[in-house]
């Protein structure tokens, strides 16, 4: 191709779908020609894993532009797909779409956070961040306030808010390996990282940023194609999301038609606990959540906090080629997730009426125990621990609270209850692998990042060559990983839990410092310092206070922590930065030139 890469891209990407499509078809013949399950699932997650690889190594550099803000020359809309890959995650793939389907409607506070949080980016950070020219969050921090301390705080917290959500991420990553591999869930997390490390160890955010928009790609064929498929095949539909009231409503109607009765605590003690998960009943088995308008309320508020304090998320808006362009790449950023975000209500909702409509060939309410046990795909996710019945009045019926499905098999298993072909379930488990392993990159390079840029460089040996500073960023990236599918293996914390916790440890910590950092010129490192220190810790201790038996206060949950931790940050901040000394004029003059959109970065070349 003539021209540079980047003029090139769209050819290259268009080439690139183009060739995947054409490998969908291709495992479509080969299963009709009678290639076995196992095969294909293994195909489909190694020949996406590969092309990801491919793209990484080709990304390397040894540049410290190049590796930590890929040259700052994305365009718009590419950083678009990138940020939409690093955003949808796998617990937005795997887990968002259980939550929904077992909780309702509280878990769509999720869907409105996550969107909502990108009308913070837009308008109080995005563009003003990427006019200071920083190469990471702390890094802004740090010469926003002045000083090591209040680096280091940013640098801690961003390492708990990052590590607490990859492990998430290489949770979903090893739970689709074994589904796909057909091997152990503790031993697929490592396969999972090396298959995340290959992407972003050699080529940093430069290898990052093309390896996501691939993977954005791949996701959301493998999101939407089971969504668009499923819905014609029940009559849903051609654009099933301008029915999704007809089929939640239908749902209410067969529910009252089977007589529902909630599942006792002796019953649920009876059903068996698959990889660290409480399986959930079909329908409402547990409590419900976020059922209260303040709960709902307070949960989708710490979701948009916690959205424009990810550190993995703001550094995306770094690479662009200017202000403009990083207001333009938000934009861009809710366009590609909101394709995602839109269609995973109406595939809980899909799922669920496959499996309770008598209507449909796919229903197994009221079948015989015995006959949904002789079911291929409930043996498969029977022995992956994913799914169970239990037949409670013994009439050997299964009724509407006998079926339990553990939440991450909905968006995996729903293709196979559906009974659509057995590829379009190897294009899910690559989506699925796509999104967790794109959020894995930008995590883990964002923790490594940091602590390689700024606690190594900035303040351990700020005479550092760059290919000193790069040896070590890759090592932490290998160190990280490794450190986060070890706990990951544990199965601590269910995926969405885990990345809902983030989101608070993040906001407590970061929110008002970064914003008030842009915002309000009288805010100092004093301030800075208190409130991400007293933020986190304030935070952290309702948490746990929470976690081990306290009754909380205020309907501020485990799940809203975030709130506790940011109004500390923000009094503390406002407070101390009040009764100290303002900070010099030449900060006051930095922090105003921030605010306007045009002109050079502030930083230039101090790096």
């Amino acid at each position: 191709m003539k021209g540079n890469f980047i003029d090139n891209l769209p050819k290259v990407y268009g080439i690139y779908t183009g060739g995947f499509i054409a490998f969908i078809v291709i495992m479509a013949i080969a299963e009709q020609m009678g290639m076995s399950k196992y095969y294909i699932g293994i195909g489909f997650v190694s020949f996406t894993v590969l092309i990801y690889a491919l793209i990484g190594w080709l990304s390397r550099t040894a540049q410290a532009d190049a590796y930590y803000v890929a040259g700052r020359q994305v365009p718009t809309v590419f950083n678009g797909m990138a940020t939409a890959a690093d955003w949808m995650s796998g617990a937005s793939f795997v887990a968002m779409a259980g939550g929904i389907y077992f909780k309702g409607y509280g878990y769509m506070a999720l869907l409105v956070g996550w969107t909502g949080g990108y009308v913070l980016v837009a308008a109080l950070l995005a563009p003003y961040l990427r006019k200071f020219g920083c190469y990471t969050v702390p890094d802004f921090i740090g010469t926003r306030y002045g000083g090591n301390a209040a680096r280091l705080l940013a640098v801690i917290v961003l390492t708990v808010a990052s590590f607490t959500y990859v492990t998430a991420q290489i949770n979903a990553t090893g739970t689709i390996a074994s589904a796909a591999l057909d091997i152990d869930f503790k031993y697929a997390v490592y396969v999972g990282l090396v298959s995340i490390l290959l992407c972003s160890m050699l080529g940093g955010m430069r290898g990052v940023t093309w390896t996501q928009v691939a993977q954005y790609i791949v996701l959301i064929i493998a999101y939407l194609i089971p969504v668009f498929w499923i819905s014609n095949s029940i009559d849903a539909g051609f654009f099933p999301h301008f029915m999704l009231a007809d089929e939640v409503a239908r749902i209410g109607e067969l529910e009252q038609q089977y007589g529902f009765v909630k599942n006792s605590a002796a019953d649920l003690a009876t059903v068996p606990k698959g990889d660290g998960w409480v399986l959930s009943g079909i329908t409402k088995a547990h409590a419900e959540v976020n059922t209260t308008p303040w709960k709902f309320i307070s949960l989708a508020i710490c979701m948009m906090a916690g959205t424009a304090s990810l550190p993995h998320v703001m550094m995306r808006y770094f690479t662009t080629p200017s202000v403009k362009a990083a207001r333009k790449s938000v934009g861009w950023s809710l366009f590609f997730i909101f394709l995602l975000y839109s269609s995973a209500p109406m595939l809980a909702t899909l799922s669920k009426l496959s499996l309770i409509d008598p209507e449909l060939a796919t229903g197994i309410i009221g079948k015989s125990i015995a006959e949904v046990e002789a079911l291929d795909w409930y043996k498969n996710w029977n022995q992956a621990k994913l799914m169970w019945v239990s037949d409670f009045n013994g009439n050997g019926t299964l009724e509407l609270n006998e079926f339990f499905m553990g939440g991450k098999a909905v968006v995996l298993a729903t293709p196979e209850i559906a009974g659509l072909p057995y590829v379009i379930s190897g294009l899910v488990a690559a989506g699925g692998m796509a999104a967790a392993m794109s959020t894995a990159d930008g995590l883990i390079l964002a923790i490594a990042n940091a602590l390689s840029h700024d606690l190594y460089y900035k303040i351990i040996d700020p005479k550092a060559e760059t290919a000193k500073r790069l040896v070590v960023a890759r090592v932490l990236l290998v160190i990280i990983g490794f450190a986060g599918a070890t706990v990951a293996a544990m199965g601590i914390k269910q995926i969405l839990g885990s990345v809902i916790w983030a989101f608070d440890f993040a906001m407590s910590g970061l929110f008002f410092p970064l914003v008030l950092g842009v915002w309000w010129k009288r805010a100092n490192k004093q301030g800075a310092i208190a409130g991400m220190a007293l933020g986190l810790l304030s935070g952290s201790a309702y948490l746990i206070w929470v976690e081990t038996g306290g009754a909380g206060f205020l309907d501020i949950t485990e799940k809203t922590f975030g709130i506790v931790g940011a109004s500390v940050s923000l009094v503390a901040m406002v407070v101390v930065s009040l009764i100290t000394q303002e900070p010099d004029r030449a900060t006051q003059k930095m922090v105003d030139e921030v605010r306007i959109p045009s002109g050079k970065s502030i930083l230039g070349k101090q790096h």
